[in-house]
């Protein structure tokens, strides 16, 4: 099993990325309101002269999702190239990212039956 954490920049497309995983009968993530340390920094005052140039090259982006879930080693591909798919890439600037770590011991999953 591992944990899958996506951090969508791209937010517009959550609506059908969640669509597309329970077409493929992946549920049970949890979406959390997230913001990058970038823009974090940016409402210090004291910004450094690299967070500075950023919010100028990237003033639109301020938000993102943090979705994580809990899925089986063979989902990991599925979940991969529906984010791909819905967001145009994870290859392409601001889209977001996606990573997981291997988890040893679960309770209170619920299976599902495919």
């Amino acid at each position: 099993m591992q944990a899958v954490f996506i951090v969508l920049n791209k937010i517009e497309c959550i609506e059908e990325m969640l669509e597309q995983l329970g077409k493929n009968k992946i549920t049970g993530a949890t979406l959390l309101e997230s913001k990058g340390m970038a823009h974090q920094l940016s409402e210090v005052s004291d910004l450094s002269f690299m967070v500075s140039l950023r919010m100028l090259l990237d003033p639109g982006h301020k938000e993102s999702r943090t979705i994580f879930m809990v899925a089986e080693d063979d989902k990991v591909p599925v979940i991969s190239k529906i984010v791909n798919d819905v967001t145009g890439g994870l290859d392409k600037p601001d889209t977001g990212i996606l990573f997981t770590v291997p988890v040893s011991y679960a309770e209170g999953l619920v299976k599902n039956n495919d």
